[in-house]
């Protein structure tokens, strides 16, 4: 039996596993793949102290090594479900159950999608949620860009350094990004900002497999419909936690609620970064939150003795 079996192996969940097995606590980090946390598909992190600038997935590799040399166990496997029996946790997987003492949360989230006609089957095709993974596609191409948070307008930024044209298109008469990223964004003098804007659908077309070729978008003032050609699409409109396989209390998103020190509504189990009901999802929140829960769980171990 461990004493923390922490599930999922983004930033919150490797600083836990840090802090855990500086406790003296017999840990392991359970993740479903090698690639783990939204921030490994960041082009550029300027706002985490230390690193004015540096990659996500570099930043990603320095957490991983960090956990590793630390003595943080990791396995890769697919989490199904998890159940209390007594004082133990066990961890059902798709290579076996594991037990623990206590567990840590820290799956996070995966975007969500605009749920309209076209985008499900041109996933792969034209319709993206990360610019890093497949912006080079794209190069001295057209592409449109869906949403007006730091996601949209960073991989827009990112975008426009690989593609002819950029129109970023947002629901809001207003961005909702950080005003560095405003203001680099029009500055940039091929992205075009398409505001009060709803995306109605997503067309592909072409012979033998289809690939995006335009969308259809309303203007909301006005309710007037018209095509914009475009090669493809990244769509940043919020996350979906990743939070189904566990039976705790959530909000009406699926985001697991936590007190204080970031204990569920289940004894034992707790969350940290994205997956939780948290005021912001960024990544200094996330590595807190691992370092919290991690405290919380070695006091919660130590009481079972």
């Amino acid at each position: 039996m461990y004493d923390l079996i922490i599930i999922g192996g983004g930033p919150a969940g490797l600083a836990a596993g840090i802090y855990a097995v500086r406790f003296g606590l017999e840990t392991l980090i359970l993740e479903r793949n090698e690639i783990s946390g939204q921030i490994s598909m960041a082009d550029i992190v300027e706002n985490y102290p230390g690193f004015s600038s540096i990659s996500g997935p570099e930043l990603m590799e320095k957490y991983r090594t960090h956990a590793l040399e630390a003595g943080v166990k990791t396995k890769i496997t697919e989490v199904v479900s998890i159940r209390t029996e007594g004082a133990k946790k066990i961890v059902s997987t798709d290579s076996g159950d594991l037990e623990a003492k206590a567990l840590i949360i820290a799956t996070g989230a995966n975007p969500k999608h605009l749920n309209v006609p076209g985008e499900k089957e041109l996933i792969s095709k034209g319709v993206s949620y990360c610019a890093i993974c497949d912006g080079p596609f794209f190069k001295n191409k057209t592409v449109v860009v869906v949403g007006g948070g730091n996601s949209a307008v960073t991989d827009a930024l990112l975008l426009s350094k690989i593609a002819q044209k950029v129109y970023l298109v947002h629901r809001r008469d207003r961005l909702r990004a950080a005003k560095i990223l405003q203001d680099r964004a029009i500055a940039t003098p091929n992205i075009e900002f398409i505001l009060n804007t709803l995306v109605l659908e997503i067309v592909g077309g072409g012979e033998g497999i289809k690939k995006v070729e335009k969308v259809i978008l309303q203007d909301r003032n006005s309710k007037e419909s018209r095509e914009l050609s475009t090669n493809g699409v990244f769509i940043y409109v919020g996350i979906h936690p990743n939070t189904e396989f566990v039976s705790v209390e959530k909000n009406n998103e699926g985001f697991i609620k936590t007190g204080r020190w970031l204990e569920t509504s289940e004894k034992g189990i707790y969350a940290a970064g994205d997956c939780r009901d948290t005021p912001i999802w960024q990544l200094v929140a996330a590595v807190s939150d691992g370092a919290i829960a991690a405290t919380a769980a070695n006091e919660y171990v130590e009481s079972l003795k």
